[in-house]
């Protein structure tokens, strides 16, 4: 009877001390949370989406809340208006960032990019993109498997059936970026919305030469550097055979629409038309103008050379 109660109390003795050392080390290595991350996490739209950089709203809060400012952090989803309830919160101030949207750089439709071969594998782009170029001649183009599709969590994205291309619904477009990470090609990207919705962008990612992307695609970029040459706000620049619009800088005067020759150019949220005849004429007519002003200047010169 004296063994039993003697096992007992050592082994009571010992649960007390194990205890203790556990109470102790917890105490040691306790990691006291900053009550401010939930509270950022409560005003954050709660999508889960990765588009800010971290892998939840949660991992968005922590970063935040550690962070000295918040200039390298920014909630796609939430915009400036959940930014600024953050910015509230931490006591920080906060810039606001033009609402962005995503873009699909290819306008190699059914029409304009006829198909070469036919596609029995398994339906994902990044399986096909392994595996060949593509079903037609454009090795940049747009594979349409729809994995943009089924990464976007807003149904901001549908794949056109008459085009074959995905088209987004910028009404439903957070611009989180899952879309822009899915697609193998890199064709889509992220840009700015614009004022009133107004943008222009060069809706093509072939740096194959001229007469190569123009056999491929019938709208492809040919590299030409007219839309360059035209524009008078420095606002495109040519590489790798491939056009690019930077939108900060783009005045939206659309005259490089009106002098691409393949139709590569695209607008988008403009009032009216562009009367692409009329802006191209009156655009040769300035640079004639310029030419024969620059003839005169350098003639002036000369004569004043050899006086």
């Amino acid at each position: 009877m004296n063994t039993i109660w003697t096992t007992i109390a050592i082994i009571s003795l010992i649960g007390l001390v194990l205890a203790l050392v556990l109470y102790l080390v917890a105490e040691k290595f306790k990691v006291v949370e900053d009550p401010r991350i939930d509270d950022v996490e409560k005003v954050m739209p709660g999508a889960n989406c990765g588009g800010c950089g971290f892998a939840g709203c949660r991992a968005f809060a922590e970063a935040a809340v550690k962070a000295p400012n918040l200039d390298n952090n920014f909630c796609p989803v939430g915009g400036n208006e959940t930014m600024a309830k953050v910015a509230a919160i931490l006591g920080y101030e906060v810039k606001e960032k033009a609402p962005m949207v995503a873009v699909v750089r290819c306008n190699g439709s059914c029409a304009n990019r006829p198909t070469v071969n036919t596609y029995g594998g398994f339906a994902s782009c990044r399986v096909k993109a392994t595996l060949y170029s593509g079903d037609t001649g454009c090795a940049f183009g747009c594979l349409g498997c729809g994995d943009c599709v089924a990464a976007c969590q807003f149904g901001a994205l549908s794949m056109d059936p008459e085009t074959g291309l995905p088209v987004v619904d910028e009404t439903k477009c957070t611009a989180c970026g899952a879309c822009t990470k899915a697609c193998p090609k890199g064709l889509i990207e992220l840009r700015a919305k614009g004022p009133r919705g107004m943008r222009v962008w060069v809706d093509c990612r072939n740096k194959d030469k001229g007469p190569a992307a123009k056999k491929a695609c019938a709208a492809a970029c040919i590299g030409c550097g007219i839309c360059a040459k035209t524009c008078r706000h420095e606002a495109i620049t040519v590489a790798d055979n491939i056009a690019y619009i930077d939108y900060n800088k783009c005045k939206l005067c659309r005259e490089c629409i009106a002098m691409c020759p393949t139709g590569a150019i695209h607008e988008s949220g403009f009032p009216k038309p562009l009367d692409k005849e009329a802006t191209k004429a009156r655009i040769l007519e300035r640079q004639k103008k310029e030419r024969e002003a620059a003839a005169a200047a350098a003639k002036t010169t000369e004569e004043k050379k050899d006086a």
